[in-house]
């Protein structure tokens, strides 16, 4: 391109504009709908349909397992795929400073692009804006999502009842401690990156593999684990407990947790999920986690109870247990 930086021309709709969408976005993302370059997209959908929306304003831009770009497909997916869904096209919308850098961009839509592959998505229609320098924070994103539902699929709190088996898909709080670290000029070991990840085709198969013996999914962001776990007991009037011996942390997280006086429960997780399943499929269910990547780690982390509805407990290693409540306020800010 003529320019380095994202100039307000940029985003005047003139000849500048098309030059950013022929030389940036196109070559990367180009598709049979969103060549079409209209104001809107023609879907080809039927049955059922989920849609969904997200925003991603995280700082750095880049970490360690992810970007904004790879967050802003993956998040949006996930999302999808918590109620369901079979993820099919999204939308994307890209907010631009005046002076961010265009090889940048060019990075950030590469990691769109891979990321949408991974998951099957295409990106289908979408925008840009540019904001004058100062007032953007470098780039913001949103996408839009909507997929078909998957037969089989009855994904509500509402299912949740007593006695159904926890599982979380691997360990937590690795991405807000990566976001964390690289934020702050902290040096983490190599294993401990973003968990970003699409999610969809492992939640495929598990709802393949037991069907309505899933209640509920939920991708534990913003909060972690403790908020998802939190809101589902209090949607549905049941209690939780867990084991905290048996909840995945990795060593490196959970030494930045006890640095910064963090709990890895309420750290942002962007790759992970929580399933609640009924006993008599949860071993149908690990097996079928076990065999896909972001599944390996998937283990049992407690229950549900009649006892204490909307309450979850934390049965600690010396045999007490503890309340974990809803995370009070801002903790990790800006972690997606």
């Amino acid at each position: 391109m003529e320019h380095d930086v994202i100039t307000m021309a940029h985003g005047a709709g003139g000849q500048l504009s098309h030059a950013l969408m022929e030389e940036v976005v196109l070559p990367a993302l180009g598709n049979t709908l969103l060549n079409v370059l209209h104001d809107g997209a023609v879907l080809p959908l039927t049955g059922r349909t989920a849609f969904t929306t997200d925003s991603y304003v995280v700082q750095p831009h880049f970490f360690p397992g992810g970007s904004i770009g790879r967050l802003a497909v993956c998040g949006t997916v996930n999302d999808l795929s918590m109620t369901g869904a079979a993820p099919a096209y999204l939308s994307l919308a890209v907010i631009l400073e005046e002076g961010f850098p265009i090889a940048a961009l060019r990075r950030i839509v590469a990691d769109i692009a891979a990321a949408a592959e991974e998951a099957g998505v295409s990106i289908v229609t979408g925008d840009t804006k540019v904001v004058p320098r100062g007032c953007g924070d470098g780039i913001y994103i949103n996408t839009a999502g909507v997929g078909t539902m998957l037969a089989g699929a009855d994904i509500a709190p509402t299912n949740i009842t007593a006695g159904m088996d926890i599982i979380v898909s691997g360990t937590l709080g690795d991405h807000a401690a990566t976001v964390m670290a690289a934020r702050h000029g902290l040096t983490l070991p190599p294993e401990i990156q973003s968990d970003c990840a699409p999610l969809c085709h492992l939640t495929a198969e598990m709802i393949v593999a037991a069907g309505d013996g899933i209640a509920v999914l939920r991708d534990p962001t913003r909060g972690g684990a403790a908020a998802s776990l939190n809101e589902l007991a209090g949607a549905a009037g049941v209690g939780v407990l867990l084991d905290e011996e048996q909840i995945p942390v990795r060593p490196a997280v959970q030494g930045v947790c006890e640095m910064l006086g963090f709990d890895p429960l309420t750290l942002a997780n962007e790759g992970k999920l929580l399933a609640f399943v009924r006993p008599d499929v949860t071993a149908r269910v690990l097996d079928v986690m076990h065999e896909n990547p972001y599944g390996r780690e998937a283990c049992v982390i407690g229950h549900t109870t009649a006892d204490a509805p909307g309450t979850v407990g934390l049965r600690t290693a010396l045999g007490g247990i503890r309340v974990v409540d809803l995370p009070l306020g801002e903790l990790v800010p800006r972690i997606c």
